[in-house]
């Protein structure tokens, strides 16, 4: 469950951001996914609208209303901020991590690479032990 802290904090995010509860659509949808009967019976995924940006966020990370209600809410704070601010958010940048990280090098510094790694594997063979000759 999350405390009411948390929600309070939430609020003053909120506020500051300048999102109003009478701004949201609120809707209750049955989650998919993963999760069995209980995931498939329940509507426990949550799905917000912000009427004024027109952000739409749909949240499903637990199995729990109350929970998913408060994290849509977190997300849409999340988006808006980071319209606001034009920053990216933390998710994104992550994302972006990984896409620079599979990028395909250029033939030159891959071959560059490769030069790099036989000089140091010929360099580890000369450190090898010494045997003394009988």
């Amino acid at each position: 469950m999350i405390k009411t802290e948390k929600w309070e904090k939430l609020h003053n995010w909120m506020e500051k951001l300048g999102i109003q509860e009478h701004e949201l659509d609120e809707h209750f949808i049955r989650g998919s996914g993963k999760g069995g009967q209980k995931v498939n019976k329940t509507s426990s995924c949550v799905q917000l609208n912000h009427q004024k940006s027109g952000a739409e966020i749909r949240c499903q990370k637990t199995r729990s209303q109350a929970e998913n209600r408060y994290w849509a809410r977190y997300e849409l704070c999340e988006h808006i901020e980071e319209q606001i601010l034009g920053e990216k958010s933390k998710k994104q940048q992550a994302i972006e991590k990984i896409r620079r990280q599979k990028r395909r090098r250029s033939r030159r510094s891959k071959a560059r690479m490769l030069n790099e790694k036989t000089k140091n594997g010929a360099q580890k063979k000369l450190r090898g032990r010494v045997r003394p000759d009988d």
